[in-house]
């Protein structure tokens, strides 16, 4: 516990073998999956596969399946906004995801040190995304923690994270194809 955080972490709700086959890049894992009736089987794949693959794991909104698991973290979305999560720093890294300053604010409630602001690009489930600028306006005036970029990062948009004021990224359907993962390669640690 209390490793380095990763700059790049890959969002799964099951089991994915592929992602675990590069070795190259630090990353974590962010296993979110509400719906799922076999949620504890996937989970206990993926944190088997971190553990062997020497991967930190976070688990979403769940603090009894974040100790069951022996996570590394918890990682709360923007749509919860309970305060019980403030005294879990001490033994948990806690890592929150925004998209606007009032959501910042609530994060900065529960003790996030860690923030993932999105979406930073287009996204088909959203009609409105941050952008480069906007996204930079609100990580530099909230300096207190870390902010991860998240949302519409895909191949041919990537080199734009340089532009950014940003511990990492974060990412769900770039990580799902094979070579992607290395296009990662300017964040490696």
């Amino acid at each position: 516990m209390h490793k380095i955080l990763p700059k790049i972490f890959v969002f799964l709700d099951k089991y994915e073998s592929q992602i675990f086959k590069n070795n190259n890049t630090n990353f974590g894992i962010i296993y979110r999956n509400y719906n799922s009736k076999k949620r504890h089987l996937e989970l206990a794949k993926i944190a088997k596969a971190c553990k062997i693959n020497k991967k930190q794991l976070y688990v979403s909104n769940d603090i009894k399946l974040a100790f069951r698991y022996k996570a590394e973290g918890l990682y709360i979305p923007s749509f919860n906004r309970n305060k019980y999560f403030h005294n879990l720093s001490k033994t948990f890294k806690v890592i929150g995801s925004a998209h606007n300053q009032k959501e910042i604010k609530v994060k900065f409630s529960q003790n996030c040190n860690t923030i993932f602001l999105s979406p930073l690009f287009y996204v088909k489930k959203s009609k409105m995304f941050l952008g480069v600028h906007k996204f930079n306006l609100l990580a530099i005036n909230n300096n207190k923690v870390k902010f991860l970029a998240l949302g519409g990062i895909l191949e041919n948009n990537i080199h734009k994270l340089k532009l950014l004021k940003i511990f990492g990224f974060g990412g769900i359907r770039l990580f799902k194809k094979k070579p992607a993962l290395k296009k990662a390669g300017f964040y490696k640690d």
